[in-house]
Order: C-alpha cells, then structure tokens, then sequence
C-alpha cells in the first residue's frame, strides 16, 4: 500500500438497522478498491465483516470492523457498525473516530428502528452524513415510501440527489441530478455506462436539480448571489455548496444503490472523495495516537486499533501511554480489513490503522511520541440497560471465569463487570439480552465455561424512623479465659437539617446525655453514621470504645433487616459493663452488634429501594402499552412530550421492576423503542413490599443456618 497524506484520506463509519445491507455494501467497496478480488456472502460465510463464528452462526452483525478502500488516489477507511441497539458500541466509537457517516436503508422497509437510533446519535455527535438506499433491486424495494419515511425522519435535511429509473427486480438505472446523467448497469461487476437521462425522467430530473441548487446556494453568500444572478451552479459550485451544507449538518444527499450487484456503489465512493470532509487532524505537530478498539484476534494476538491524531506514525517508533507512562514500541504498523491487514510502513493524521503485541493498553488511552503530554479524551460510551448475575455452574471456574470476564469487558466499553461486595454477586451490566446471551455463548464455546444467569439482588437500604434503646450483655466461660461485655445504647435516625439534643425518655425517665465524643462518617454506600459516648462514670473503659464502633460498623454493613447496608443512623452508648479479667474486645464487638440489632428492630425500621428515572422513546401506537407496563411496575409517570415523531415517557421506577425490561421494550414496541435509565435516590419501599423482602431474608437466614 502507498503512503497517503491527510488530504487523501476519508473517515466513514456505516450504520443502519439490521437487515439494512451494510455488510454486503462492506464487501463491494472493498471489491472496488481492489482490497478484495471476489466479494463474500452473508449465506457463504465469508464476508470480511462478519467474520467471528458467533456472527456467521446468527448471520448478523454484532462487532465494529475496520476496513478500507483504495480509489482515485485516495485511502477510505470504514468502521462497519452493527445495526443493532444491544451492540451499538460500534455506531458510538465509530461516530468518534470518523468524519462522515453513511446511513443504509433498505429500500424495501423504508426507515427502520436501527435507522431511527443511529440518526439520533449523528445528531448528538453532529456529523455529516450520507444515506444510501439499498436493495433497490428486490421485490419489495419502494423508492417513494422510502423517501416518505426518510422525509419523516429527518425533515428537510433527506435530499435525494439520484432517483432509480425502475426500482424492483428489474432494476438497473439511476438518475444522477449532480452530474445530469443516468447511469446503467450490466451484470454484478459494477460496470456502468453513462447515459443522457431519457426523456420520460427530464423534468423530474430538472425539478430535483433546482431544488439541489438552492439547498446548496443556501450555506454560501457568493454561491446564493451566483445563483441569483445566473439562475443556475456549476457542478463544482453544487460539490462546494454541499460540502458546506454536509458539513454542518444541514443536507443528509440520498444515493441509491444495490450493495449486492455492485449498483452505483462506485459513485457514492467517489462523492466521498469530491464532498464529504476530510480529516481535520494535525499533520505537523508531534506524534499522538488514540487508542479507539481492542481485540484479541487468532493469529495475532492483542490487537491495537487507533486513529493518528497528530503528525504521523512510523514502523519502530517508541511512544508513552499517558495513562501509565509505560513505554510502547510500534514495531508493526497494518491497515485492517477485517482479519485481513495489511502492512504499510507510515500513516498521518487523520488516518487509522492497527498493531499488535503492545504490551500495556486499553481502549480511550492515548500514545505519545517522547515528550508530548497531550491527552484525548475518551469516548463516552451510553449507560448499562441490562444487569444480570452470572456464576459459574462449577466453582472450580471462578477464577476463569473472572479472567473471561475481565478480557470481554476490555474488549467492549459498554459491557461492564463488577463483583458486589454488598450483593456478594458478580454483575454484568450490557446493553440488552442480546448482548449478554452472546457474551454466554463465548463463555460456553470459547472459553469452555459452563454458567449461570439470574436476577440480581437488588442494593436496598436499611435504616429507622424513631428513638430506641436496647441493652446486650455477651458472656462466655468454657474453661480457661472467659468473655464479657455489656453494651447500652440508644439508636435514633439522623434527619437532614436537626442536630442532637441528647435528651431522651430511657426507661420512662427523661434523661440528658452527656456527650464525651463524637464521630461522623460518610458512608460509602451513602447516607451517614453519627457514633456518640457517652459512658460516665467509667461503667466501660474508653480502650473498649474502638470494639464497640467495630461491632456497630458490622451491623451497618449488614442491616439486621435483609443483610443490606444500613445508613442516616446516631447511635448513643450511654452505660454497660465490663469484667476486670474477661472483658475483651471481641467481647465487646459481639454486645454492640446485638444491641443495635434489637434496638433497630424497634425504632420503626424501614428498607429504602434505588429508584431509576427511565426515559422511554417509542412510536406512538405504542404508548398506552408501554404506560400500562410502567404501572405494573410500580412505575409514576413524571412527564410525557414528543421528539421527532416518537412520543417520550420519563417515569420514576424501582430498579427492581426493572430486571429485563429491555427485552419487555423491545417486545411491546416491535424492537422500535429505546430508552435510558439513570439512579437518582432511595425511597421508602411499600409495606406490603417489605414484608414480603423480611419474610425471604428469614427464610433465606434459616437456609444458611
């Protein structure tokens, strides 16, 4: 492969929803850039995006792949994002990394889910983008209700600037009203002949071609006066007008094509390189990598995918990762295809590439030449949607499975892991069903783990409403040193805003504690613990008063409701007992963590449930649907309003209404909704509720006992 500069260099990332044809459009511009001499199949399983033994088995997309394209002198490269919202880490990395966006509709269902979601994030990201509207040549292909939902979707920015002359099986021309001309095809080659448009299609043609004109005038005084004054723009001046209007996000052009035979394939890789922006990378300053993908491939090992952000890369050069200041060698530079790379010997600003075998770097880190500090930041990847627990049926796997999880976790943002210390539960959070029921096939097959998933426990909060007292005295002698200890206290909940008084009613007498110490903790798993002495008289010595603490903190770890955390508690010891000989610490420990059970039992004990605000995007046939299902799940509906045709709901709902809502979404609506749901605060859970999480946590006690 030549060495390219900036300039020549194109960024595209393709999205659109399953089914849309992006793998096969994959193929066919790698076959006419001469990447590839024969193109692949979805049936035949060997396409170059679709190339892992999990995609070929469910014919689908699931991983982001990298590719390129050489043509016309210049070098365009592709990340192939998976159409589906369960992966959509592809269309997030792939909307950073790249300058251009090619949207792919199927011709034959118009707009889609997977278009809808993916739009929206090239709105929020604000890139350029192209639509290309495949599969013109089936049965089903519908030009104009394509258009019609394009239209719907995303307003006036879908303008066409091709037509087909005859859509369905039949197929094989397209107006062209940029260049005046109508291509034809014969046979899947990709080999065109330009025509003049025939009559029949004239004045649409000429009617589009106005249109384009003033779309294009529009984002340029000189070419808005020029078109005022000549009543017409130059195909170079409609190039410049759209490049403006492409680039700020205010023309989405409308191609058409057939991926499968190769049909006008070929001119939208050349309106890449005539309108769609090149990088805007620095070419002259000092060396900077961005680490955008990581992989475990067969063969290669650990590969490093990245886009040069500054000056260029080279074979040998020596980097620093700033996140670890560890030293990196690029002994290897490859242009990826797929599994497929090949080798070049430099890449500038602007371009991506891959290599292998570094030894200590991980996805959003970036890599300097010696002495640069910059830092990129890293890509925000959307939040979990689905938590699901997963042991291994063998316990003899724990620690593989814990490495399998680990490695699957680097390779994709928007899987994360953690082991809950309160839950004592390895969580995985993904973004759907899907997502996991894959990351479990490559558990089961690669790794050769057998699992399980379930429910997850839910992180509830234990804490009191009222004032209590309570008194436990530990003792224990079996021969040799004895145990004994004897705690009072008096527990009550800490309300934001009131201070203590230390006056309370213990044992029907008002009493006024004297506060000899205080301490306050933040908890980490939020809320408060206030620990106060208050023991005169030396009825406990104070070197006790560290062991009492200790037993209390235990109990707060472990609320004596359900075993979850406890918080906003004051605890008071006020008197008690000690033995000149048999008082110890563990003595000690034990009264405290019974006498704060009993009086917690008693002081209007209540368990607080994380409450999510979930904000749902469906269409609007699916609404009632989906407010009836919030409902059911103890949902309260906080706001509804509408956004580019789909009807949003924000509701507040308990997390543990919310254990595979994602899939109930997806069934209510079709698989055209979406949402996102965020934690906001703890919340009292329903009597009726908790007795039913105190009657599961006694029985589940008996169990372990």
């Amino acid at each position: 492969m030549k060495n390219y500069t900036t300039d020549k260099v194109r960024n595209v990332v393709l999205l659109g929803g399953t089914r849309s044809g992006k793998t096969t459009l994959a193929e066919t511009i790698m076959f006419e850039g001469k990447v590839i001499d024969r193109r692949g199949t979805i049936e035949g399983k060997n396409t170059v995006s679709d190339n892992t033994e999990v995609e070929q088995l469910y014919q689908r997309s699931i991983y982001s792949t990298p590719f390129y394209a050489e043509f016309m002198d210049h070098k365009l490269n592709f990340i192939d994002a998976a159409g589906a919202d369960d992966f959509i880490e592809g269309v997030i990395l792939g909307l950073n990394v790249c300058d251009t966006a090619i949207m792919v509709v199927n011709a034959g269902q118009g707009v889609e889910v997977g278009t809808e979601i993916h739009g929206r994030y090239v709105e929020q990201y604000k890139k350029p983008m192209i639509i290309a509207v495949n599969q013109l040549d089936t049965e089903k292909a519908n030009w104009d209700n394509t258009l019609d939902t394009l239209h719907q979707s995303f307003g006036s920015k879908a303008v066409a600037v091709q037509f087909p002359a005859n859509p369905g099986m039949e197929f094989n021309s397209i107006i062209d009203v940029l260049k005046m001309k109508m291509y034809k095809f014969s046979g899947e080659d990709g080999k065109r002949e330009e025509c003049d448009i025939p009559a029949e299609f004239e004045d649409k043609a000429m009617e589009m071609r106005a249109s384009l004109m003033e779309i294009a005038a529009e984002g340029d005084e000189a070419l808005m006066e020029k078109f005022f004054d000549a009543g017409e723009l130059s195909e170079e001046d409609l190039h410049k007008g759209l490049n403006i209007g492409i680039e700020k996000g205010d023309v989405y052009p409308i191609f058409c094509v057939s991926a499968k035979k190769d049909m006008g394939v070929k001119r939208i890789m050349e309106f890449l390189i005539e309108v769609a922006p090149a990088p805007k990378e620095n070419p002259a300053g000092p060396t900077s990598l961005f680490v955008y993908k990581t992989s475990l491939e067969q063969h290669l090992g650990d590969v490093t995918y990245f886009k040069v952000v500054s000056g260029k890369i080279t074979e040998g050069q020596d980097m620093i990762n700033v996140s670890n200041d560890g030293k990196e060698r690029i002994t290897t530079l490859y242009a990826a295809a797929g599994k497929k790379k090949e080798k070049v010997t430099e890449l500038v600003a602007g371009d991506l590439g891959c290599t292998v075998k570094l030894k200590n770097v991980k996805t959003n880190q970036t890599l300097n030449a010696p002495g640069n500090d910059t830092e990129f930041p890293p890509i925000a990847f959307p939040p979990a949607k689905y938590r699901t627990a997963i042991k291994a049926t063998d316990e003899k796997d724990d620690e593989k499975l814990g490495e399998a999880l680990n490695r699957a976790a680097a390779e994709d943002p928007t899987m994360r892991i953690e082991y809950s210390k309160e839950l004592r539960q390895t969580i995985i959070n993904g973004m759907g069903e899907q997502h996991i029921n894959i990351l479990k096939w490559h558990l089961n097959n690669d790794s050769k783990i057998n699992i399980e998933l379930f429910a997850p426990k839910i992180p509830y909060r234990e804490t009191i409403t009222k004032v209590a007292t309570a008194q436990y005295r530990h003792k224990k002698q079996s021969g040799g040193a004895g145990q004994f200890g004897e705690v009072h206290l008096l527990v009550e909940p800490i309300v934001e805003g009131v201070e203590p008084t230390g006056k309370f009613k213990i044992d029907g007498k008002e009493t006024q504690l004297t506060i000899k110490g205080k301490e306050e903790f933040t908890l980490d798993w939020g809320g408060k613990f206030e620990f106060y002495n208050c023991v005169v008289g030396g009825a406990i010595d104070a070197s006790f008063m560290p062991a009492i603490k200790k037993g209390l903190m235990q109990k707060m770890e472990e609320g004596p409701l359900t075993g979850s955390y406890a918080r906003d508690i004051r605890v008071y010891v006020y008197d008690g007992k000690m033995h000149p000989v048999d008082s110890k610490e563990i003595a000690f420990i034990i009264a405290a963590r019974n006498a704060f059970k009993e009086a917690f039992k008693i002081a209007g004990p209540k368990i607080m449930e994380p409450i999510y605000m979930v904000e749902i995007m469906v269409p609007g046939d699916c609404m009632g649907d989906v407010m009836s299902d919030i409902q059911n799940r103890r949902g309260i509906i906080e706001g509804m309003g509408s956004e580019k045709g789909f009807q949003v709901l924000k509701a507040r709902v308990p997390l543990a209404e919310l254990y595979r809502y994602s899939t109930t979404l997806s069934s209510i609506s079709s698989g055209r909704g979406t949402f996102t749901m965020e934690f906001i605060e703890y919340q009292q859970v329903p009597m009726d509720v908790q007795e039913k999480l105190l009657k599961a946590y006694e029985e589940e006690s008996k169990e372990e006992e």
